[in-house]
């Protein structure tokens, strides 16, 4: 792999993490609509800004590359909202449902980071957007075990 080819497959990788958290923070505003509980307000507000910061570094990171950066969403994100905007309209969302989806949804965003991080091809050269990607999959853990324990004591 040429040294351009490896620095486009670089920004692609960073692009898919882009989605993934435009993807993260769609969920979360779904989230928002099915609660009103105020502690579940906040921490998913507090997830929301969480991703937008991190978009916002992966973005500056592609421009360092010579990139551009995406603003979509994944395809599968796509898929996976709309099926919990029909499931929402079968079934009535209860606080321990909605805190199911959103701890789904932290998985999968862990899977991507790991598999960004753990890709062969992409040989991250530059310790800053190891750092930041490390730093970035901590905060992701730290949210998905938040919400699981949440989840784990309604269930109680």
């Amino acid at each position: 792999m040429g040294v351009l080819q490896h620095i486009q497959h670089q920004i692609s990788a960073l692009n898919d993490l882009v989605k993934i958290n435009n993807d993260r923070i769609a969920g979360y505003q779904k989230a928002l609509e099915d609660t009103d509980e105020t502690n579940l307000v906040l921490l998913f507000n507090e997830y929301i800004d969480q991703s937008k910061n991190y978009v916002t570094e992966l973005k500056e990171y592609i421009h360092v590359l010579g990139g551009q950066p995406t603003d979509g969403t994944t395809l599968s994100g796509k898929f996976y909202y709309t099926w919990i905007n029909l499931k929402a309209a079968f079934i009535n969302k209860d606080k321990h449902g909605i805190l199911t989806d959103c701890e789904y949804g932290e998985d999968v965003i862990i899977k991507a980071y790991r598999k960004a991080l753990d890709d062969k091809e992409l040989i991250w050269e530059d310790n800053t957007v190891v750092n930041i990607l490390a730093q970035q999959l901590n905060g992701f853990k730290t949210a998905h075990d938040t919400i699981k324990s949440i989840r784990d004591s309604i269930a109680a």
